[in-house]
């Protein structure tokens, strides 16, 4: 049997099937709750310097696989690799989290390159064909970025916050300024998951852990279009890039307490995956996706 006649049972459900036993993944990234995965925690330098180790990327993304032999593996990374390609400083501090030079104001936006530095995303990309050397035939393979809002509330803020406040008020305070780096981040986002894709993933998730926070206007702008139908003022989006690499490839939208605006993302195409009957899957409150 060769690898592309293997079964893959969360392929099939993102392709619409229904499964006669739903498929088994976690959404939340492998391995952090693991002890092997903190004993590998542990010998790094930071997390940073984690997230760009191929070899141990590879082994926190199959640990959770050896041990619970789930339907899919997803990606060990952070969404803050693309600010950190983009120029941006970024690091992360021992029980408080990421850490950003912050842009406080739309002149900040001249400090970021217009391009990935594809270079920095090398390890990204080898613990991806390191994983799928040591997958199980029948395991899916999910890589995933950040959606553009939630990049950008950080890479705003500096940091996380109890609500992103600072994101949101430099929308309104530069809302052309905003949209430049919402466009920006469509495209690199694309970029980094069409090269994701050419690694070896099968699937890609776009993560918008603060999609919940905006009321039904901005979300529509600021979370829906960048990952549908095209950000403030480019007529594209995220998932439409990324599908030009190959049409059939699986999106899958992950707005975190977003469900409250499900309807929005129905009606801009999204294909819901209703988790008690098509798969089940670890960590989510609302996730959609992309065919």
């Amino acid at each position: 049997m060769t690898p592309s006649s293997v079964h893959k049972p969360l392929l099939g459900v993102l392709a619409g099937k229904r499964e006669p036993v739903p498929p088994l993944w976690l959404m939340r990234q492998a391995g952090r709750y693991l002890p092997e995965y903190r004993a590998l925690r542990g010998q790094a330098a930071g997390f940073l310097d984690l997230c760009f180790d191929a070899k141990r990327v590879a082994e926190i993304t199959l640990q959770p696989i050896r041990r619970f032999g789930f339907d899919a593996a997803i990606l060990f990374s952070d969404i803050l690799v693309v600010p950190h390609a983009l120029g941006q400083c970024v690091s992360f501090v021992e029980g408080e989290g990421p850490r950003l030079d912050a842009l406080k104001d739309p002149t900040a936006l001249d400090r970021l390159r217009d391009q990935l530095d594809h270079g920095a995303l090398a390890p990204v990309y080898e613990a991806i064909a390191r994983v799928r050397q040591d997958l199980p035939a029948a395991v899916t393979l999910v890589g995933f970025c950040g959606a553009p809002w939630t990049v950008a509330t950080y890479m705003i803020a500096g940091r996380g916050t109890a609500d992103q406040l600072p994101a949101r008020l430099f929308a309104y305070e530069h809302p052309d300024a905003f949209a430049r780096l919402i466009d920006l981040l469509v495209d690199v986002s694309a970029g980094y998951l069409v090269r994701q894709f050419k690694a070896g993933v099968e699937a890609v998730q776009i993560f918008d852990t603060w999609a919940g926070i905006l009321p039904a206007r901005e979300f529509e702008m600021w979370c829906i279009r960048p990952h549908v139908h095209g950000a403030p003022q480019k007529p594209t989006s995220v998932t439409a890039m990324a599908k030009r690499y190959d049409k059939r490839t699986p999106v899958i939208s992950g707005a975190s307490s977003g469900a409250s605006w499900a309807p929005s993302q129905r009606i801009h195409g999204l294909h819901s995956v209703d988790a008690r009957a098509r798969s089940v899957s670890f960590g989510c409150r609302f996730f959609l996706c992309g065919r």
